[in-house]
């Protein structure tokens, strides 16, 4: 099993370990719900090392990324980024991925850590074709970095203390470039999987220890806690936001998954699966992704089926969970079409039994 610079950390603060794509990860320290609210009310930091982290440059990058990912990477800037899916030629989805822009010839790619292999050998093959060089023009650096997420809203309370470049004040989705903790060279994004502000930072695995320790130094004052994977599914469900695996996956597409926005249509955006992508957006899809809250007792879990008051299977929920913040169990699910609409009645089949939940729009909760 692979380890991240801060399992020793994790181990000596006494986490629940498990495995996680591949990597001795922690579930939770204290406690599930207490990190989840300390998240959302305060400062919470994740060890999110096991990500993966690419780079395409040079002259032929941009077309490049265009034509790979479904968003148009011409709304980029420098120090901008953007979340975007990778369609894989039949319909489905290869990954969800955010992308840098550091410059018009360079972007930086983060990958979900289950899928670095799958990725890179699928942009590598388009790579080749596209005639970008293995190893010079897309590199594959997920060895090398060490990441955080410091998530809450006085996330960047506590970043401020550690850097003089200004960024408590930094739009959503942006990024810089500075020394942190005496630590130059530091790539700080106000980005994340939780809903609840903050940033992520990426930095050289031989820093991890002095960005680890500043960043709890500084946050003492702030109530700033170790957050684990556990809470960290908890957060991204009740924001909607997708898991590889779960709401998206090689089987649906962005249209069906509720991407649109992030599937643009727009001249000189000619990215893969396109044709098809707008054929379904014209025509409608068979099943859609909802969010739902359960009605009757019960908590639904991935894989579980969805069904019509008379049993007849109508979907498959992605995610269940109780959510910490609305006090509800909610999940999300895919459905047929017909069953999509806000407040339709729709019934998880729990051990056998169908117990009722009604269909919510998304987010689940909105942070104040």
């Amino acid at each position: 099993m692979k380890t991240t610079p801060f399992t020793q950390k994790h181990i000596a603060l006494g986490a629940k370990m498990a495995e996680f794509a591949g990597y001795d990860m922690p579930i939770q320290y204290v406690g599930l719900i207490e990190e989840h609210n300390n998240v959302r009310n305060n400062v919470g930091v994740f060890d999110v090392s096991h990500m993966g982290e690419f780079r395409a440059k040079g002259p032929k990058a941009h077309d490049f990324m265009q034509y790979c990912t479904s968003n148009d990477i011409n709304t980029l800037y420098d120090g901008k980024v953007l979340y975007t899916v990778l369609p894989n030629g039949k319909g489905g989805i290869v990954d969800d991925m955010l992308v840098y822009r550091i410059s018009e010839t360079e972007y930086f790619m983060v990958p979900n850590a289950a899928n670095i292999e799958k990725d890179w050998n699928w942009m590598s093959k388009i790579a080749q074709e596209m005639g970008l060089e293995l190893g010079k023009d897309f590199t594959n650096e997920s060895e090398y970095y060490g990441q955080l997420a410091v998530q809450g809203p006085n996330a960047m309370k506590v970043m401020q203390k550690l850097t003089n470049t200004p960024v408590e004040d930094m739009e959503y989705y942006t990024f810089k470039f500075l020394t942190l903790a005496g630590v130059e060279n530091v790539l700080l994004s106000t980005t994340g999987y939780t809903g609840a502000g903050g940033c992520e930072i990426y930095f050289a695995k031989k820093d991890a220890d002095k960005i680890w320790d500043a960043v709890f130094e500084a946050g003492k004052e702030f109530g700033i806690m170790p957050a684990g994977l556990g809470c960290r599914d908890t957060l991204r469900l009740e924001m909607g936001f997708c898991l590889y695996g779960h709401e998206i996956d090689d089987e649906t597409s962005p249209i069906e998954a509720g991407l649109n926005w992030l599937t643009k249509f727009v001249d000189g955006n000619d990215f893969i699966d396109r044709k098809y992508l707008e054929e379904q957006k014209a025509n409608g899809v068979s099943k859609k992704l909802v969010g739902f809250e359960m009605i009757g007792k019960g908590i639904a879990r991935n894989g579980y089926e969805v069904c019509d008051k008379d049993g007849s299977i109508i979907g498959k929920v992605c995610s269940g969970s109780p959510s910490p913040s609305t006090g509800k169990n909610i999940g999300t699910a895919h459905v047929q079409t017909a069953f999509s609409k806000k407040d339709t009645i729709i019934y998880i089949k729990i051990r056998n039994k169908l117990v009722e939940a009604k269909v919510v729009r998304m987010p689940f909760y909105k942070p104040e």
